[in-house]
């Protein structure tokens, strides 16, 4: 079975026609600080609550915001796969610090791409873009009770992705040799 190519649909919030996974990434840190994403997932996913609708007076700002997230999740896709392949460089293990580490246990530091497989094992990449969709959706609309979908687990998942994302950022990335090779 050939390997289907993925479109990363960068054109919305950065330069057209990225084709590689860690120069999304490197790109969507680039555009806006990991804070940055994190808060404003966390509060969308707040607003989904509630009957305001969340930024009105910025609605443009939600857009963008949600295609770079997708781009972002699509990257994320693609790094499960190159895992087998890539490693971050340096050791992880050297961080004692827990806020430094974020989201992320021990484990999930030292090797990132961890985080990418174990959030796509879980989940398919269309579970975390119906979530990211869905989050969006109800937060720019009034409240609807009764509405049910589990936005707390892609929710997690995502809020580890960014961090190792930072993580992958901060320390590069490396291709494995080969044993013998």
């Amino acid at each position: 079975m050939k390997n289907k190519k993925i479109s990363f649909e960068t054109d919305f919030w950065t330069v057209p026609g990225i084709e590689d996974s860690f120069e999304v990434i490197d790109a969507f840190i680039d555009y806006g600080h990991i804070d940055y994403y994190k808060q404003v997932l966390g509060e969308a996913l707040l607003f989904t609550q509630t009957e305001e609708v969340y930024k009105k007076e910025h609605p443009g700002e939600v857009f963008i915001f949600y295609t770079a997230m997708r781009s972002f999740l699509r990257a994320c896709s693609c790094l499960e796969h190159k895992s087998k392949k890539w490693r971050a460089k340096g050791r992880g293990d050297a961080c004692t610090s827990v806020l430094h580490r974020a989201s992320l246990t021990e484990k999930e530091y030292a090797d990132p791409f961890l985080v990418f497989r174990n959030a796509f094992a879980i989940r398919p990449l269309g579970d975390f873009e119906v979530f990211l969709c869905e989050t969006i959706h109800l937060s720019l609309s009034k409240y609807m009770p009764g509405y049910e979908i589990d936005l707390l687990t892609p929710y997690i998942h995502l809020i580890k992705m960014l961090d190792a994302a930072q993580v992958l950022k901060e320390r590069g990335v490396e291709r494995i040799k080969k044993e013998g090779g």
